[in-house]
């Protein structure tokens, strides 16, 4: 059976959630909305769908079981109320929402109703970063003590609403918080902003338990894009390139790559929301991990504006 799904949003983002959604074995595309008619049109003809310009009236459809919500980062909570009050499980693109008090009120809704509610962070269904994480679980580097994530790249034109932090850096602070064992204890960063409306540039700074960290870099500004991480524990290190699903793995003087499968992370992303629909499956990542990483986001953007270290246990 596959689960009939919606997509509310239809920019670059969610055009793509509707291609994944029409491609799947386990989803079927139902209906996509826009406040853009025209756009919605576009993609609705794609796929021989339903187009809709107010979501209220599509939720109203009793065989739409899920959305995913890929509207403008201010919406996301207006919208995820909404939708839940319908009865439909949704999936909402990071970050989750704009403000943590929001996104709280979403959760509590969501448990409320009994209806799913999963968090879109693509890059943790990359194979590169599954395949890293698994290793470090297995002891592969021993212990890890350092991360450093540099994603950089110009400013899409498709962002408006947020700054780097929460739509680019929120990616790599789900990921770094997959890779330590302990939360994190305190947030430093360094914003600011050459050429747009909000932060374009950041340097973060995250502390962990025992001395250890992880740095994220970060930026609209570089011509090239890249997209990179480096791991570093006690028996080794991993070298991730997000872009080519690529890892090595250095320990001594011997470097190992493993092959891995290449996979769209999008694919897998929206293939795990329609499982743990038909399956009944808590969803990965939660509200709560999505509520983390807003969290951990407001504390970045509160350290770089008072220029002082910020105390997770303060926030």
């Amino acid at each position: 059976m596959k689960t009939r799904v919606a997509v509310i949003g239809c920019g670059a983002w969610g055009t793509q959630h509707a291609r994944v959604y029409q491609e799947l074995d386990s989803t079927e595309l139902a209906a996509v909305c826009d406040l853009d008619e025209a756009r919605a049109k576009t993609v609705a003809d794609r796929y021989g769908v339903d187009a809709y310009t107010e979501y209220g009236r599509l939720l109203e459809r009793r065989d739409v079981e899920a959305v995913s919500i890929c509207t403008p980062t201010v919406t996301h909570a207006e919208v995820a109320l909404w939708a839940i009050e319908a009865g439909k499980h949704i999936l909402i693109e990071k970050p989750m929402t704009n403000l943590v008090s929001e996104a709280e009120e979403v959760i509590r809704a969501a448990e409320k109703a009994g209806v799913k509610l999963m968090v879109g962070f693509v890059e943790r269904f990359n194979p590169a970063v599954r395949k890293t994480v698994e290793l470090i679980k297995a002891g592969e580097i021993g212990e890890v003590i350092l991360a450093h994530v540099r994603r950089v790249s110009r400013r899409p034109d498709r962002v408006g609403d947020v700054g780097i932090v929460k739509d680019l850096a929120i990616h790599d602070i789900d990921v770094v918080c997959q890779l330590f064992e302990d939360p994190v204890s305190e947030v430093y960063a360094i914003v600011g902003s050459i050429a747009h409306k909000f932060e374009d540039y950041a340097d973060i700074l995250f502390r962990f338990g025992g001395g250890r960290s992880a740095f994220i870099e970060t930026n609209w500004l570089t011509p090239r894009k890249v997209r990179r991480l480096v791991v570093t524990g006690t028996e080794g290190l991993i070298n991730v390139e997000y872009i080519t699903q690529r890892i090595s793995i250095e320990k001594g003087t011997e470097v190992k790559e493993p092959l891995l499968e290449t996979r769209e992370p999008l694919k897998i992303e929206l293939e795990r929301f329609s499982r743990s629909i038909q399956n009944d499956e808590p969803p990965s990542p939660s509200g709560e991990e999505g509520l983390r990483a807003l969290s951990l986001c407001e504390a970045v953007l509160r350290s770089a504006e008072t220029n002082r270290p910020v105390r997770m246990g303060d926030v």
